[in-house]
């Protein structure tokens, strides 16, 4: 792929990317613990659908972590939606 404009710096990398990972290990570690201990009292008949819940849980973290937007894309989504809704004024 050739760049048409070479003074084009690279995108830059997500600044707080170490606190953002850090988050996620301590949230899913935390999360870990609690479930462990609520499937450890589950009786065996309910462990299908606890499995289940566990499932989706670990997908909706998996999407969350792998396709949320960044805090430097949200702060520019933010400031983007705000000129635009003051130009409507």
């Amino acid at each position: 792929m050739t760049d048409d404009n070479p003074q084009t710096p690279p995108p830059l990398a997500e600044a707080k990317w170490l606190w953002r990972r850090l988050y996620v290990f301590a949230a899913s570690f935390a999360l870990w613990r609690t479930l462990s201990a609520i499937v450890d009292r589950t009786q065996p008949v309910a462990l299908p659908a606890v499995a289940s819940g566990l499932m989706s849980l670990l997908a909706l973290t998996l999407v969350l972590y792998l396709v949320a937007p960044t805090a430097q894309q949200l702060a520019a989504l933010l400031a983007d939606l705000r000129l635009r809704l003051g130009g409507l004024k």
